[in-house]
């Protein structure tokens, strides 16, 4: 879909649907709205009187122009009181708004910038949210579905300005929104994947592609490197599997120098069936979307090279499927993790923990000064915080306030959980250092618990994101299937970063 930021009149915009803002409690409309309201002969004010449009947050109103207007639809969309906008309101007004103007066939949408005034919206600010919603809010994986879809595509979305001097402000707003949007998606895509699909080895295609791409040092360790390096936590849990497993890396350098200032970790499941202590059936289906870190944080870095941030950054993913089979680690089994530590398998289908313990690892040999790791890692932490709220952990508070922030300018929840010493008196072992699961109360600290023991003093946070990494429908910016999380979160952070 193309963006971009024109000046001009918006109500002779040559567009298939023009879409305004009206705030909550508005008795009449103003600036642009009023333009347009006077070319309907005062139908939007008397909309208002009656109290059909209210200007609620996400109320859309679409009516026809009858020749009114160069665009035969104006959808009007609730911004929600004034006081309360924020940038994540906008997308998700925008991405409302775009989906049900393509449902009427709209091919071009035309929409005024929207919000800015309100709080410290800026005009950047403002484009970048809407550019964000429209990609966001309009994205479709059809992949594999060979009959045609139900509705046209929206092939452009203008930004529209009242001043010429703006639009250079806008365009800088819609490249920036386009650049996140598009790297959210392309982890979206290969989420939303089969796992018959986005194998391991697919997986670490996609991050060659990004790497081509966009001039990024790539390198995929094989299963004779790993073993090399004494992965094996990780070589256990793809004992299971026909496909072979891959620990990608990914390094962009926004400095001169050999330091690695942040690196990314994600893990990067294609495939989890719980290996021997098998999941339920109802639980399967979703499992290949165990690989949503690892999508997140390859994803992240297409993003991060355009943006050139003063920061190097390292992303590390380690992919493998958990099968049962007759070759599958068992509960009881003992592995040695990179780091020299053994770990007794109580539960296999406590996984996660062990191929990042081993990513981890080697996030600390490399001599990373900051490490954040993503992981759709416990149901624990989904039942605690819900279906929109990731679970953060960390042994630097410094860093986690940060990455806090850097998701609610991304519109993501991401909410602090404890790390409290006695659940991890959970995981101690008989027969080995630690077992690799402890009681099911605590889950989701016990398991970040598992994860402190091969980070060492290295500042490190870790998200949870069992539960937001999908949606079950579309909402907002969100459409139903992985949602993308974390990929601008990261990218957030490591240009806050690059700032300090």
């Amino acid at each position: 879909m193309e963006i971009k930021a024109i000046a001009g009149n918006i109500a002779q915009v040559k567009a298939s649907a023009i879409l305004v803002g009206l705030f909550e409690g508005a008795e009449h409309p103003d600036g642009e709205v009023a333009t347009i309201d006077r070319a309907l002969g005062g139908a939007i004010s008397e909309l208002l009187r009656q109290g059909e449009i209210k200007g609620k947050f996400k109320e859309i109103t679409v009516v026809h122009s009858l020749g009114n207007l160069s665009a035969t639809r104006l959808a009007i969309s609730g911004l929600g009181r004034k006081p309360g906008l924020s940038l994540d309101r906008v997308r998700v007004v925008v991405a409302e708004a775009c989906r049900q103007l393509r449902q009427k066939s709209a091919d071009s949408i035309a929409a005024t910038v929207l919000g800015v005034g309100a709080g410290d919206i800026s005009l950047e600010g403002a484009a970048q949210a809407m550019a964000e919603g429209a990609l966001l809010g309009l994205y479709s994986f059809r992949q594999h579905i060979t009959t045609p879809a139900e509705y046209g595509e929206v092939e452009q979305f203008l930004v529209v300005a009242s001043k010429e001097n703006e639009v250079p402000l806008l365009e800088q707003g819609i490249w920036k929104g386009r650049v996140l949007a598009e790297a959210t998606n392309l982890a979206r895509d290969m989420v939303n994947e089969p796992a018959n699909f986005m194998t391991p080895t697919r997986v670490a295609e996609e991050a060659v592609k990004v790497a081509k791409a966009y001039g990024l040092e790539v390198d995929v360790l094989e299963r004779e490197q790993m073993q090399e390096l004494g992965m094996g936590a990780l070589l256990g849990v793809n004992q299971g599997s026909h496909q072979p497993p891959k620990f990608i890396i990914l390094k962009y350098k926004g400095v001169n120098t050999d330091r690695i200032d942040l690196a990314l970790v994600g893990k990067g499941i294609t495939f989890d069936s719980g290996g021997i202590s098998r999941k339920s059936q109802e639980m399967m289906e979703g499992m290949k979307g165990d690989m949503s870190g690892a999508a997140a944080v390859i994803a992240a870095m297409s993003a991060i090279v355009q943006l050139e941030p003063k920061l190097n950054v390292v992303a590390l993913a380690p992919c493998t499927e958990n099968l049962p089979s007759g070759s599958a680690i068992k509960p009881g089994d003992i592995l040695k993790a990179m780091n020299g530590k053994t770990i007794e398998i109580v539960n296999t289908d406590a996984e996660g923990r062990l191929i990042l313990a081993d990513a981890l690892s080697y996030a600390n040999k490399i001599g990373a000064e900051n490490i954040v790791d993503v992981a759709t890692l416990t149901g624990a932490c989904h039942i605690a915080l819900g279906d929109d709220c990731s679970g953060a952990f960390t042994n630097n508070q410094g860093l986690l306030s940060k990455v806090i922030a850097a998701g609610t300018e991304a519109g993501e929840l991401i909410w602090q959980l404890p790390m409290y010493e006695q659940i991890k008196e959970q995981l101690k072992s008989d027969v080995a250092d630690m077992k690799n699961v402890g009681s099911r109360y605590g889950g989701a600290i016990s398991a970040a618990q598992f994860l402190s023991e091969y980070v060492g003093d290295i500042p490190w946070v870790h998200l949870d994101i069992a539960g937001p990494f999908i949606a079950e429908k579309d909402r907002g910016y969100l459409v139903k299937g992985a949602t993308g999380v974390a990929v601008r979160t990261l990218v957030n952070l490591v240009r806050s970063l690059a700032k300090d």
